[in-house]
């Protein structure tokens, strides 16, 4: 699979059931697969990156509805096509 079909999805916030259903539920509803996956928890600090096949997805569309989820649940939920990702973290 290309590079260019996938994107990084990363979620911080406080720690509530179901963080990883709700995103996961957005994801499958923008025909976005999850390729990989970590989470973890730190003194009730949820920390998550998913690494997500969209070459099913309109990218603005599932940017737009995992924003509002962000807003929604009092999370920061971010996503960047992996390419950029990779560009911005190159050392």
């Amino acid at each position: 699979m290309e590079k260019k079909n996938q994107a990084v999805v990363t979620v911080i916030g406080k720690d509530t059931i179901g963080i990883i259903a709700r995103v996961s539920a957005v994801l499958a509803q923008h025909d976005a697969n999850i390729l990989d996956i970590s989470q973890t928890v730190l003194s009730g600090i949820f920390n998550m990156i998913m690494i997500v096949d969209i070459s099913l997805s309109e990218f603005a569309r599932l940017s737009e509805a995992l924003s509002a989820l962000g807003g929604e649940l009092g999370l920061e939920i971010r996503i960047q096509r992996s390419e950029i990702f990779d560009a911005m973290h190159r050392i």
